[in-house]
């Protein structure tokens, strides 16, 4: 399979002579692929049903004349001003009753009948119209869901969120029930006192939060949903819309990847972290895990510099073209950019693009030139093996990120505190949701799951033979956020073999020792009474801080505190080595990064020096060679079974 190669093009910022260039230039870059229409709204319908699709029929035509496929938007990511200006009511508000005015975009609520109404409308038209248009590839829905209005706090919105809950709860007393309502007498006798979570006197109902933030995804959902009926109609195209990272919060990908046939993602990692890629490694496997290992596409990528942090640093000569082949060999099929050709003006011109301002004669166009070349002489397709999952659940991250708890966590720093020693290590990863079938991996890691309804999954897992390493203030609560009765972590007691009495979290850092070594620890301790673990490492006071149990055919760590990250690492070798997890190759360099995927090795030097890697025999060069210099790639093809 060929590697889709392109990025986001919107020629109605441009005239009919700019476009003819544009096809030229793409050509020249090794362009096969790009997403048109994603702001087209306005273009498209300037008036309440008055449509002017002739200079996007041009649009098509020339993708088609020129082989480039199209990734067609359904054009509702931002509405037009006459929708709002007409329809004010479609106006999403915030917890204060703010209203979130047009002037930017996705200004409407997720659960507006009119904005739906309008949405659907314009749907059928562009489905009517392109479904048989030989450029037509996949279908782009929507855009970026929830970026900017993530929940809506409006009357519209509250009274969804009435249906929602009936619907999930049937009678009035279940629902009492589930967000313990007898506790500061929040007790409701009827559907109607039920609000969104809007601004309060002081701490907000732990279930009502979790499940407005349920809603709220789902309402969301919902617009996809409606969109992607009204296209399937039409055509047999595979549809997608694009997640934006990791790090969004409101969309649950594991969810919304069910509803798609090929899943994009959209990455912008900064130049300046060191950290950077690690990050991003960690969200492209889990959109390559939401759908089994199915081959991703990378929907969107800055070819330099952002426009939206506080300060944009470019990405020196050669990240793009690493990071790029980072993703493919992750598992992404495609490699796409925001955008084709850099705006002149609106609040994103000073976004890089494909083509800047300065035109071909740039260092820019020119990498993004080489790539396109490059990119054709490796295939795409190939599947991942991972020995190792990495637990994460979308309700768990809102209920452990909620108020009122012993110390605040940052579940994405707490995911990378695990993920990032297994990535340095060169040890693939999965990144799955808790109720995956885990019996394919040698090693399950659970960092910070305090919302489990059901540990027996687990339990199950260790039993079998796997093993497990769980971390702190995990197994504490169930569905609804009420704490599991039977002593912490009650779903997890008997897998880990012992009871946590107290939490006791740390204001500084804070000694502990293991295996004769002296480490530091950080924001996290609890008491710990064992029944039956083994303990590894002791706080200075004598208390447990790692223990070990022996379960059945397998075996569970468990971790009560945060390690420093070198200690992080030895532990995560150790769960490792006992589980028979093997890295992909050894003896790397530090900073670099190996990769099979199908029959292909990646190697990705992201470290600052030239680097020699031992290549396995039996390999053919592709691309670079094992001498890899800084952010330098090399990728070597292996026949089927070596």
């Amino acid at each position: 399979m060929t590697i889709w190669y392109g990025g986001d093009y919107n020629p109605e910022q441009w005239g009919p002579e700019v476009w003819t260039e544009d096809m030229a230039l793409m050509r020249r870059a090794g362009v096969n692929l790009m997403s048109v229409g994603i702001f087209s709204w306005a273009s498209v319908e300037p008036r309440p049903g008055e449509f002017d699709f002739g200079w996007f029929d041009r649009v098509m035509d020339n993708f088609a004349d020129n082989g480039i496929g199209a990734s067609l938007a359904t054009m509702t990511a931002s509405p037009p001003p006459w929708l709002s200006h007409r329809h004010p009511e479609v106006l999403p508000r915030q917890e204060d009753g703010t209203i979130l005015w047009p002037g930017s975009r996705q200004h409407y609520c997720p659960s507006s009948p009119v904005y739906r109404d309008y949405a659907a409308r314009l749907v059928e038209q562009v489905a009517a119209r392109y479904s048989g248009h030989p450029a037509l590839t996949i279908w782009h829905i929507g855009n970026e869901f929830g970026c900017h209005v993530r929940q809506c706090f409006c009357d519209v919105s509250a009274e969804d969120f009435r249906r929602w809950l009936r619907a999930r709860y049937g009678t009035i007393d279940e629902l009492n029930r589930a967000w313990a309502t007898s506790f500061w007498s929040q007790r409701y006798s009827d559907w109607a006192e039920i609000h969104p979570p809007r601004t309060a006197p002081t701490l907000l109902n732990p279930g009502q939060r979790l499940d407005f933030a349920r809603f709220s995804d789902d309402a969301l959902l919902e617009c996809y949903r409606a969109e992607r009926e009204i296209v399937r109609r039409f055509s047999d195209k595979p549809v997608t819309t694009n997640f934006i990272g990791l790090v969004h919060k409101p969309i649950d990908s594991f969810k919304w990847a069910l509803e798609q046939d090929v899943v994009s993602l959209d990455s912008y990692p900064d130049p300046v972290s060191g950290r950077a890629h690690k990050e991003a490694a960690l969200g492209y496997d889990l959109v390559r895990s939401a759908r089994g290992g199915q081959p991703w596409l990378l929907m969107e990528q800055a070819p330099s510099a952002v426009n939206w942090r506080e300060h944009n640093v470019p990405k020196p000569p050669g990240t793009m073209r690493l990071w790029s082949w980072q993703a493919v060999a992750q598992g992404a099929d495609a490699v796409m950019f925001f955008q084709w050709r850099q705006s002149l003006g609106g609040a994103e011109r000073f976004h890089s693009a494909m083509v800047p301002h300065g035109g071909t004669q740039t260092r820019v166009y020119e990498e993004i030139r080489a790539l396109g070349q490059e990119l054709t002489l490796v295939e795409g397709g190939g599947r991942i093996r991972a020995d190792v999952a990495v637990l994460h659940d979308w309700d768990n991250w809102h209920a452990v990120e909620g108020d009122a708890h012993p110390a605040r966590i940052d579940l994405f720093e707490t995911l990378m505190a695990h993920y990032e020693p297994l990535f340095d290590a060169n040890v693939t990863c999965d990144v799955v949701h808790p109720s995956a079938d885990l019996s394919g991996y040698k090693l399950v890691v659970v960092p910070n799951l305090y919302l489990l309804h059901d540990g027996s999954a687990l339990t199950r897992y260790v039993h079998n033979g796997g093993h497990l390493l769980v971390s702190y203030f995990s197994g504490i609560v169930d569905a609804h956020d009420r704490v599991h009765p039977g002593g912490y972590p009650a779903p997890l007691r008997e897998v880990l073999g012992l009871r946590v009495d107290e939490f006791w979290p740390l204001s500084e850092p804070t000694m502990l020792s293991f295996n004769g070594t002296r480490d530091t620890a950080s924001l996290w301790s609890e008491w710990l009474t064992l029944e039956g673990a083994d303990v590894v490492a002791t706080f200075d006071d004598g208390r447990p801080a790692v223990t070990r149990h022996a379960h059945g055919a397998g075996l569970a760590w468990y971790v009560a505190t945060r390690p420093s990250p070198s200690l992080m690492r030895t532990l995560l070798d150790n769960a490792c080595a006992e589980a028979g997890v093997q890295p992909v190759l050894t003896g790397l360099p530090e900073g670099v990064q190996a990769i099979r995927r199908g029959r292909h090795l990646f190697l990705l030097n992201h470290s600052g020096e030239r680097v020699t890697v031992a290549v396995p025999p039996g390999g053919t060069p592709l691309i670079g060679t094992a001498k890899l210099d800084p952010r330098d790639v090399a990728v070597w093809s292996y026949p089927e079974g070596v």
